[in-house]
């Protein structure tokens, strides 16, 4: 994307001095000839920098730069001064209005350029800047709304449960919904916690060689209840019990199965069929999640991984863009490789691959 430069002289042969020696800069350069034509034309050109000449008739171009950078919306849009004053108390007065730099005239190129592009490195880090917060802003906001989900479920249960009245014992499922909200919001929390830590290259993988049988069929038995909520059948395909060790992070690997096979859960139709399928080939190990929901479109499939990524909205399913980051975080911490496919003719496949555990490490293949 070209950024936009508002040039504000009343000479219109200046623009023209600026356009040539900006011309293979691949800017989109506007123009302005006088200070309140540019006032009202910032919303239009939505200049990502200013040049501004400073001696022009009626409001001249410190009054101009003073206006402009009291509009908060252009407060920190960058303001180079063009002028042909000198005295380091005319400069002065310029940087007291607001102005972000200055250049002299008559306009050297080589100058100019370095200049301009100085400026719009500046602008362009103070818009990574706020596009930085505004995700975070969106991501307390999604936190806030997913974690609120779950902790509601669990309180709500729990004043029915101390009601004196209530016949718990004919009641029993309550504690079951009791249980599954609180290991959702617990699960929540643990992925924003060991992403922090991966992030911060704080956390060292304990690789340990672990039946994979027995990471999936803990994963079943979590989410056992909740799927048969929505008539929904896993169907777990392993190899020979000979041919099932791979050297992980048990702990964290857990939480990579944990959270393919909610997301399977979530997505799915009810009374479909969820496969996690496990394969040893000669040199790799690929375990797939495979469901017959919306499925992710495939502009997505490349971005899916991203923190707070959302691929395909469902009311009333709890989404913040963190379980397949955190996923991914841990499968490359592994050295390994996720990726996510079409399920024919309806569904996705989640599939990790891995090294086989022969060769005493694990690495993407």
């Amino acid at each position: 994307m070209n950024r936009s430069i508002l040039v504000i002289d009343d000479e219109p042969d200046n623009f023209d001095v600026i356009e040539t020696l900006l011309n293979q800069q691949d800017y989109e350069l506007h123009y302005a000839a006088n200070g309140q034509e540019a006032i009202d034309s910032l919303d239009i050109y939505q200049p990502d920098l200013i040049l501004l000449d400073v001696m022009m008739p009626g409001i001249d171009g410190i009054e101009v730069c003073r206006q402009i950078k009291a509009m908060s919306k252009w407060q920190a849009t960058p303001i180079i001064m063009v002028t042909a004053l000198d005295s380091k108390s005319d400069l002065a007065r310029c940087l007291n209005a607001g102005a972000d730099d200055f250049i002299s005239k008559p306009i050297n190129a080589l100058e100019l350029r370095a200049r301009v592009h100085s400026m719009l490195r500046i602008k362009q880090q103070y818009d990574d800047l706020q596009s930085l917060l505004k995700l975070r802003e969106d991501m307390v906001q999604m936190l806030i709304h997913d974690l609120r989900n779950p902790l509601t479920g669990i309180l709500l249960n729990l004043e029915i449960l101390r009601d004196p009245d209530y016949p718990k014992e004919k009641h029993p499922y309550k504690l079951d919904q009791l249980y599954n909200s609180a290991s959702i919001l617990g699960g929540l929390i643990d992925d924003l916690l060991q992403m922090a830590l991966i992030e911060s290259d704080r956390i060292h993988l304990n690789l340990t060689e672990v039946d994979i049988g027995d990471l999936i069929q803990s994963a079943v038995g979590k989410f056992e209840s909740i799927a048969a909520q929505r008539n929904l059948a896993i169907v777990v395909q392993l190899p020979e019990s000979n041919q099932r060790k791979i050297s992980v992070d048990p702990p964290l690997f857990q939480r990579v199965i944990d959270n393919l096979l909610s997301n399977a859960i979530k997505f799915s139709p009810r009374r479909s069929q969820i496969i996690i399928n496990v394969e040893f080939l000669k040199t790799n190990i690929k375990i797939q999640t495979i469901d017959s929901g919306p499925g992710v479109p495939v502009e997505l499939q490349k971005t899916i991984f991203r923190k707070y990524e959302i691929g395909t909205r469902m009311p009333d399913v709890a989404q913040i863009g963190l379980g397949l980051a955190f996923c991914k975080m841990v499968v490359e911490a592994h050295q390994g490789e996720i990726q996510v496919m079409n399920n024919q003719p309806k569904g996705s496949i989640f599939e990790i691959t891995l090294r086989s555990a022969e060769t005493g490490v694990i690495s993407a293949y």
